[in-house]
């Protein structure tokens, strides 16, 4: 049973936010010069406010869309099975052929489930918080019995989430505040979250802009996690009420990071490092502009002779400006800075740019003539820069969504419960980035048995060809359903016997002289 109650959860949060406040005007300054049209995810914002008025370079906004675009590609891309369930290495050939028709029909309903879900769009938002902000969360909740999926996905903005360290390092510790109006408090809790000032009414009677601030908090326990809602202390509302408590086997909060800093919590984004050029970019663009207008409309002096006024001079076609006799009248002035220069700066700082955003490896292939050793190389260079990355998305994102959501499967009876400890059930990933290595070591297999028969019979003879194509389909990420286990085989005998040795030797067959072949048939 869990001992969270309504004080000690709000005391952590309040305590976990105030530790969070360092961060929030650096995110504000990456979302600001990057995409402003999302700072609603990091404070309070007007719906349909102007929020790009300080921006004057969209670089680093269309290299920070373009690398989310990417990672939703290479990582889980849409409507593409980029994870599949595989036996682990602690079963034996019977018991990997038992468990192979359940593993298939595991992969077939968490595939199916997410399709119909809303998993791509939200992964979406999630991933661009990731590459502004340096830290997401990613609501994934079990939809209600009827719907068209069992999985229902949120991508929670960073303005609601507090986040800490659970006492193994992981990310796991989250509290979430929202402010919900009182149909969503009833939608989510029931009836009997209204506070006492409303108890008895229809939340309809509620005013629409009365909201009411709701806390959760999801607590790793041991091997489980503690969940506790509560109702903060605002207007009519009195003492924090308990909303829901429960326990989850996994959490529902998945919080993932760019890359951590020693000691730090929360993640850094490619944004943050690339922050001063795109500050720099954005204060050249605005001054070459500024130059820009004074050189259509110019910069003007005029001698004050008591006859010209320049309130009264009006720069249109035909205009007769007045000047007195030996004055120089209304004369240009020439700027002294000389913005040619900036064009060259403003190249350099963009590539940079988009160099820290990783436009230029994750972009598509420029040249449609590439062989596919160069399209090889490409996909080697990109997993070489994505790796580390990769690796911690690996380890806070992919494995946990799929433990989350076999675990909602479970429940519910779709799927038989299986155990993806790596040991006698192994995650195996199969999207575009994570068969990088894969497809280079089928390669590398696949040119040494050409070479060896190359050698001839001999040195095939040391190829255990059977085994061979069974590492390189499940290396491939063939479906294990359309792969057969490598049968026991007697030894391979150092030397075969020649076939030639073992036959009746065979008189040579008498030559016949060969037919005349007349003109006419040539």
């Amino acid at each position: 049973m869990s001992n969270l109650d309504a004080d000690r959860v709000l005391d952590r949060f309040r305590r976990a936010k105030d530790r969070r406040s360092n961060w929030e005007s650096l995110w504000r300054d990456c979302v600001d010069y990057t995409l402003p049209q999302r700072n609603g995810g990091i404070g309070r914002a007007t719906p349909g406010e102007r929020k790009a008025d300080r921006l004057f370079d969209a670089t680093a906004g269309d290299a920070a869309e373009q690398l989310a675009a990417s990672l939703l590609a290479e990582l889980t891309p849409p409507w593409s099975r980029w994870f599949g369930l595989v036996p682990g290495p602690a079963l034996g050939t019977a018991e990997r052929e038992r468990i192979k028709p359940r593993l298939a029909q595991a992969e077939e309903a968490l595939q199916g489930h997410f399709d119909r879900s809303n998993f791509s769009v939200e992964i979406h938002q999630a991933y661009l918080d990731l590459v502004i902000l340096g830290t997401a969360s990613l609501l994934f909740e079990e939809a209600p019995i009827g719907a068209s999926s069992a999985f229902r996905f949120a991508a929670v903005p960073l303005k609601d989430t507090v986040l800490e360290e659970g006492p193994d390092g992981a990310l796991d510790v989250t509290f979430r505040r929202s402010e919900l109006t009182a149909q969503q408090l009833v939608a989510r809790y029931g009836a009997q979250a209204l506070p006492e000032n409303l108890a008895g009414r229809s939340p309809d009677e509620a005013a629409d802009e009365q909201r009411f601030a709701v806390v959760e908090g999801v607590l790793p326990d041991g091997v489980a996690y503690d969940y506790l809602a509560v109702l903060e202390r605002g207007e009519g509302v009195g003492e924090p009420a308990v909303l829901r408590r429960g326990r989850f086997g996994r959490s529902p909060f998945i919080n993932f990071r760019w890359m951590k800093a020693p000691g730090e919590i929360y993640g850094r984004s490619p944004v943050m490092r690339a922050l001063p050029d795109i500050r720099t970019v954005n204060k050249a663009v605005e001054l070459t502009l500024k130059n820009a207008s004074i050189a259509v409309t110019g910069i003007w002096q005029a001698d004050d002779d008591g006859v010209l006024n320049p309130a009264t001079v009006r720069l249109t076609p035909g205009t007769i400006i007045p000047k007195a006799v030996g004055s120089g009248g209304l004369t240009p002035l020439q700027p002294p800075g000389n913005f040619d220069v900036s064009e060259l700066v403003l190249t350099d700082l963009r590539e940079r740019i988009r160099q820290a955003l990783l436009t230029n490896k994750l972009g598509t292939v420029d040249s449609p003539r590439m062989t596919a050793t160069e399209v090889l190389e490409h996909s080697a260079e990109v997993a070489r820069v994505l790796g580390a990355t990769f690796g911690r998305l690996q380890a806070e994102l992919l494995t946990p969504l799929v433990a989350r959501a076999l675990s909602i499967l479970a429940r519910r009876g779709e799927i038989e419960p299986l155990s993806l400890d790596g040991r006698t059930v192994a995650l195996q990933y199969r999207s575009p980035l994570a068969q990088v290595q894969a497809r280079k070591d089928v390669a590398n297999t696949t040119a040494w048995v050409e070479r060896l028969a190359a050698f001839g019979e001999p040195a095939l003879r040391m190829v255990d060809l059977p085994a061979t194509a069974h590492w390189i389909g499940r290396a491939m990420g063939v479906p294990e359903s359309l792969i057969r286990e490598v049968p026991a085989e007697a030894p391979v005998p150092e030397q075969l016997p020649d076939p030639r040795a073992a036959a009746p030797e065979q008189p040579p067959a008498p030559q016949q002289p060969a037919a005349e072949v007349p003109d006419g048939g040539r």
